[in-house]
């Protein structure tokens, strides 16, 4: 069932604009990451394809501006096949002997200290996450469905809201696939974490910067959800002065109503893609403006059948790395300045999630199950838990930065995450920075004990 032909059963809101209307406007493309879709190429410093699906190609706008999905999955995107394994039948990177094995929403939420919280009814109930993406995913509800009921989890139906009108899929382009398989990711995995919260997707016309902002704005004066996710995102240098601005007024806007943002810190390292496509040494925005939790990714071990916590490095392998660094725009903030002494900008990320091949997430995407990895995922999963404080807490939390630095310099640090001090994020050929104890600009604070820092944050 196409999105289009869904919109009853998916409580779709158009507004302003017809499906489909031609707009006339300088295109700003961005890239959506996170959600590694994923990159065969990147080892040799090009992103120029990635096979999704098979049939499924991701490839990164050129020579225009725009925000890049932070989704990846394998290049060739593992479907069920006929073999039995005793955590989830047929996918064989859930065989306990799997070079790359792969996770179910159980085994996250286990390695992550959730489940007790989520069994014991902190669920996201009254809640609403927002998940802000372009264009749309015409398979949506059927893959959502078979995700929910294959790891047990509550069916949800999402709201879409799309201010600008629902752009036509187009089967065609590789970007629109690239933004269907983001939002798969994002809907399922923020479900999983949160399973009693309401998803509202949030619809961008395209992925252009004009757009993808229009769209936030509108969820904020709008005042659509208690949590913003944003899994995409591009170079500092990409966008104007006048544009950040614009889109720092946006955030504040919603942080006066009480909002928590998170966005991707990127799957590049030390790089991130500029407007013309190509990798340059720098941070990723939105994630580096302050008023923004950003997420970096890990490599998590965990028990092949429990989800066991293991052990946790930084993200670093032949698909990507954690991005992260420091701004050139925006100045270190003040809940900061305690753990960075050397630098007078912006570090990021904040803190981390798994996002490595050697641990990937499985989504529902077009009928099949494969594997999915990057910040955009690990995003994802931190709105969810975002939207677990804020029933924990009984109201919205706001910015989450402040609380979250706040326990980073307290003496329940060391039981509220796992601080992850191995590993680095050098990547295509630009020189990064290493992992190390407390915060640092691969990993931020670190993964959580979910369990044990909800408390501490409401």
């Amino acid at each position: 069932m196409g999105l289009t032909a869904s919109l009853a059963a998916l409580r779709f809101r158009p507004h302003q604009m017809p499906p489909g209307a031609a707009r006339q406007e300088r295109v700003r493309l961005g890239s959506t990451f996170g959600l590694r879709a994923i990159v065969a190429r990147l080892a040799v410093g090009l992103l120029a394809s990635s096979t999704v699906l098979g049939a499924v190609s991701f490839v990164p706008a050129a020579a225009v501006h725009a925000m890049v999905p932070a989704v990846g999955t394998s290049a060739n995107f593992e479907v069920l096949d006929d073999a039995q394994y005793d955590v989830m039948p047929g996918l064989s990177c859930q065989n306990p002997t799997a070079p790359m094995p792969c996770y179910t929403p159980h085994q996250i939420r286990t390695a992550y200290n959730m489940e007790s919280v989520i069994n014991g009814g902190t669920t996201g109930a009254g809640q609403t996450i927002v998940i802000i993406a372009g264009f749309q995913d015409p398979t949506l509800l059927t893959d959502l469905a078979r995700f929910d009921q294959t790891f047990g989890l509550p069916a949800t139906t999402p709201l879409v809201t799309a201010p600008d009108g629902l752009t036509e899929f187009d089967p065609s382009s590789a970007i629109q696939k690239g933004w269907a398989l983001e939002i798969a990711t994002d809907v399922e995995w923020a479900h999983a974490i949160a399973p009693g919260a309401t998803i509202h997707l949030v619809l961008a016309a395209s992925g252009d910067d004009a757009d993808i902002l229009r769209a936030t704005r509108y969820a904020v004066e709008n005042d659509l959800g208690d949590v913003i996710s944003q899994s995409f995102g591009e170079a500092e240098s990409c966008p104007t002065a006048e544009f950040l601005a614009e889109e720092h007024a946006v955030f504040k806007a919603a942080h006066a109503r009480g909002m928590t943002l998170l966005a991707s810190s990127g799957d590049v390292g030390a790089a991130e893609r500029t407007c013309d496509g190509t990798l340059v040494a720098a941070v990723s925005t939105p994630a580096s403006d302050p008023e923004v939790t950003a997420v970096g990714g890990t490599r998590l071990v965990a028990d092949r059948v429990s989800g066991a916590h293991q052990s946790e490095v930084a993200w670093n392998d032949q698909y990507g790395a954690s991005g992260g660094g420091f701004s050139q725009v925006y100045k270190r903030p003040g809940y900061q300045a305690p753990f960075i002494e050397d630098n007078t900008g912006r570090g990021i990320p904040d803190v981390a999630l798994g996002a490595s091949m050697y641990g990937a997430v499985i989504v529902a995407f077009r009928g099949k199950f494969g594997r999915v990895i990057g910040t955009s995922p690990a995003t994802a999963q931190w709105a969810g838990i975002a939207a677990l404080s804020n029933e924990m807490a009984g109201h919205r939390q706001g910015p989450l930065n402040t609380r979250l630095y706040h326990v980073g310099k307290s003496s329940s640090y060391d039981a509220a995450f796992h601080d992850i001090t191995g590993g680095e994020n050098t990547f295509a050929g630009f020189s990064g920075l290493p992992a190390g104890p407390g915060w640092d600009p691969v990993t931020g604070l670190g993964s959580p004990n979910v369990a044990v820092l909800l408390p501490l944050l409401s």
